[in-house]
């Protein structure tokens, strides 16, 4: 244990022009954000409405989008500038894996799925020749309750929503990475999935000791699996801490406005602990009583 944070961000900011390069006014569309992700794994969920920055720092964090203001340390050293403790980019893309949202969009129609897993085995160097790249995707499979027998050979539209989403979450843990970065990843799953996804994430972090960066507009899976949570709009944090403390007793009326929006939640955060009952695996559910306990909320 090095006491070294996953990840810091600090005072972060992403600015752009409405109406073009050369026209429009500047607007901020991330806004001195900070948090720390410590040394112990942990999901940290950053939940917003469409507009709220979220997807921003998510691409800031990637390396797909370059900060206007502030700094990104990874492990304790800079993800972007130019000094020579900063980490490169085939450092990176082993240290922080993405999952995407859609993910029809993460594979080609024209390729087997397992074509993927194996070229970023080899192309991580996890693997040196083919059948260690097989060898390697069948363990990551395997871990989301797949096998690279039950892939092998079938294409996109082979695969429901939730399963090709669960590929995806394999092929991200083949270089066996610090941090995923998890943008709106049950957003296009359906419904009667979402929570088996869920889950697995919360799963992924007890047994493999990944951190997660959970970007959603959903508050009823942010209470659910993380354990810090920032409530983002336009750009600004206006509200961080516990799920517990922060969705039972909101400070913000933004906050409460949010979850008076969702009408699946109800009155009771507490209640979607009930979902594990249907979902989870049972030392799962026991961890979720002792991560959040009844309240009287």
């Amino acid at each position: 244990m090095s006491g070294v944070p996953i990840l810091e961000v600090s005072n972060l900011s992403r600015s752009y022009r409405k109406g073009g390069l050369f026209g429009g006014k500047p607007f901020k569309a991330v806004d001195d954000v900070s948090f720390t992700l410590p040394e112990t794994p942990q999901v940290f969920s950053i939940v917003g409405e469409s507009g709220s920055g979220k997807t921003t720092i998510a691409r800031m964090i990637l390396r797909l989008v370059e900060p206007s203001e502030g700094s990104i340390r990874l492990l304790g050293r800079p993800l972007s500038g130019k000094g020579a403790d900063r980490i490169d980019n085939f450092e990176f893309r082993r240290l922080v894996q993405p999952i995407f949202q859609n993910p029809f969009e993460a594979f080609s129609a024209y390729l087997p799925v397992e074509a993927y897993l194996r070229r970023t085995a080899l192309n991580l160097r996890v693997a040196r020749n083919e059948a260690e790249a097989i060898a390697a995707a069948d363990v990551a499979l395997r871990s989301v309750g797949l096998s690279y027998e039950r892939i092998r050979g079938k294409y996109i539209r082979q695969f429901s929503g939730g399963e090709l989403q669960r590929i995806s979450v394999a092929r991200a843990l083949i270089p066996k990475p610090k941090l995923i970065v998890a943008d709106e990843p049950v957003s296009m799953v359906d419904a009667s999935l979402r929570m088996s996804i869920v889950n697995l994430f919360r799963q992924i972090v007890g047994e493999q000791g990944v951190s997660f960066i959970y970007i959603t507009h959903d508050l009823s899976t942010a209470y659910y699996l993380s354990d810090q949570v920032s409530i983002m709009n336009t750009g600004r944090v206006v509200e961080s801490g516990v799920p517990t403390d922060i969705l039972d007793n909101p400070q913000q009326a933004y906050t409460r406005e949010l979850m008076a929006a969702i009408p699946s939640v109800g009155d009771r955060w507490s209640e979607l602990d009930a979902i594990d009952e249907q979902y989870s695996h049972p030392d799962i559910r026991h961890q979720s009583a002792l991560k959040h306990p009844p309240t009287n909320a």
